[in-house]
């Protein structure tokens, strides 16, 4: 089974070709093999080499759909298309290459602090692993540190590499917590997420203004209803 797309290439003729249909594949179930990752975790990442060899299979496959939409791909406009939504599609999903372990780089520090740390308004932009189309907003995390605080900046970049996959907005948000959360081993932490998703705006029930907001409170942000409390209310203010 291909990971991508369809099952041949196009000739000259806009026909289909059986013989670089099965070079294509034989390449895609070589990559498929390649890397991994799970769903609460770091990223076992594809190797440099396998994703710049996925890039010319994405975009015969991008070929393949522009053609089956009724496209002619060799018209001026659509000449270079495929490459370019093949990068794009590479770039949305970038996440998959990185680990929250090579991000942190020393950036948690000793530090007696034990008050509430937020940082709000995080711009989110993830893909819907259902129909992959868009879906984005902002995300608020916040922890109570207990003994170590880590480098704000390294927060936004944990929520950085699990939206650049295709995700779920209810396990992007557990995935924040739970980073956070092995990062820094604090008291507690917690995570809102409010997004916007394509798939109810532009296809389905087409509802412009529906939002999406999960949470996922670890710690004393689960266990303490009033330190919950304080952090809804600064996330709102």
């Amino acid at each position: 089974m291909p990971i991508f797309g369809f099952s041949d290439s196009l000739n000259d003729k806009g026909e289909r070709s059986l013989s670089a249909s099965k070079s294509i594949d034989a390449k895609l179930d070589a990559l498929q093999n390649i890397g991994s990752h799970d769903d609460d975790g770091d990223t076992e990442s594809l190797p440099k080499m396998s994703r710049e060899l996925a890039l010319p299979l994405m975009a015969e496959s991008y070929r393949g759909l522009l053609t089956s939409l009724g496209e002619n791909v060799t018209r001026e406009g659509l000449l270079k298309t495929p490459e370019r939504a093949a990068k794009a599609l590479l770039f949305f999903t970038k996440g998959y290459e990185e680990k929250i372990s090579n991000i942190l780089n020393d950036a948690v520090f000793a530090e007696d602090h034990q008050e509430m740390v937020i940082v709000k308004d995080i711009e989110v932009f993830s893909m819907c692993e259902h129909h992959m189309v868009p879906f984005f907003g902002k995300v608020h995390v916040g922890y109570l540190p207990k003994g170590q605080v880590i480098g704000l900046s390294k927060i936004a970049r944990i929520v950085e590499i699990f939206s650049r996959r295709l995700q779920v907005q209810e396990r992007l948000t557990k995935q924040i917590a739970v980073a956070l959360n092995e990062a820094v081993k604090p008291s507690g932490v917690a995570v809102v997420m409010e997004c916007a998703h394509m798939c109810m705006v532009m296809r389905g029930v087409q509802k412009n203004n529906a939002k999406t907001i999960t949470s996922s409170v670890v710690g004393n942000f689960r266990d303490d209803p009033k330190t919950r409390e304080e952090f809804l209310h600064l996330i709102k203010g």
